[in-house]
């Protein structure tokens, strides 16, 4: 009997141990199902985009660069410096691609085979810019007479002195004037960009040739300073966009340089470089070629 009820005990040990291991199964949490998409990331190089100052100084590339960068896996890191040293970078394989405004210099990269693809991109326009008070009488009159009356009267003229796109159409002026500007003891050269430039010929009570872009974005930082020669047909400023040519290296971002100067001349960027500077300066900085 004693033998019985044991036998008895263990079968219903192990008929509620059955029980209990089938409940903690149909217990058990599965295991959570998403429906999203598995999503990879795309990796980004880099980009290396030698333009000048006075694009950079405007702030259109704040605007233009990351469109860019949205549309496509790369990363561009702008060096802003003279024309004449972003031309030199293209020539050197130091750079991907070019954003440049001295359409002389670029000639010739264009005639070597430093660069292909070679766009027209935008314009806009110099001006000489210098104190409102005008000490050497040029408001209004053509560059060679203001560029003339300066010298003569020995005012104070700043220049960039760096070989960039701005500092060579300043050489040019000078030279067209007949003037070597040397023989001015208030002739000024900073060696630094268009807004620094600025800024001194400010300070001096100077004046300076600059593009009207980086003026405008520029003005209120510099006091009683206006535009007082403009118009003239010798001020126009255009701007090139370029690829360097890979055959240069193995490290230049070909494809890169490719997609940034076909977006620099689609429709999408023509559309932002149009209507840029119109809420804040009641005018575009930049112009398109019809």
């Amino acid at each position: 009997m004693k033998n019985k009820l044991l036998s008895l005990s263990f079968v219903l040990f192990l008929a509620l141990m059955t029980a209990c291991s089938s409940s903690d199964t149909n217990n058990a949490e599965e295991p959570e199902t998403t429906n999203e998409p598995e999503t990879t990331e795309v990796e980004t190089t880099d980009l290396i985009l030698a333009t000048t100052t006075s694009t950079q100084d405007s702030g259109l590339l704040d605007v233009l660069i990351p469109m860019f960068e949205e549309e496509n896996p790369y990363n561009v890191k702008t060096i802003a410096v003279g024309t004449g040293q972003a031309l030199e970078m293209g020539v050197n394989g130091e750079a991907d691609t070019l954003l440049t405004h001295a359409p002389v210099a670029e000639k010739e990269l264009v005639d070597n085979g430093d660069v292909l693809n070679y766009q027209q991109v935008m314009y806009n326009d110099f001006v000489v810019v210098g104190p409102s008070s005008d000490p050497a009488g040029i408001k209004g009159l053509s560059t060679n007479e203001a560029f003339t009356k300066i010298f003569e009267a020995e005012s104070v003229f700043v220049s960039r002195g760096d070989d960039s796109g701005t500092h060579k159409k300043e050489l040019s002026l000078w030279t067209a004037a007949d003037l070597d500007p040397a023989g001015n003891s208030a002739y000024l050269e900073t060696g630094q960009g268009m807004g620094n430039s600025l800024q001194v010929a400010a300070e001096k009570q100077g004046y300076i040739l600059t593009d009207r872009a980086t003026y405008l974005a520029q003005k209120d930082n510099l006091g009683e300073f206006e535009v007082l020669v403009e118009g003239d047909e010798n001020l126009l400023n255009i701007y090139h966009v370029m690829e360097v040519n890979p055959d240069k290296n193995d490290k230049i971002n070909a494809e890169g340089a490719k997609a940034f100067v076909e977006f620099m001349v689609s429709e999408e960027a023509f559309k932002t470089i149009s209507e840029f500077g119109m809420e804040d300066y009641g005018q575009p900085l930049f112009f398109l070629f019809e």
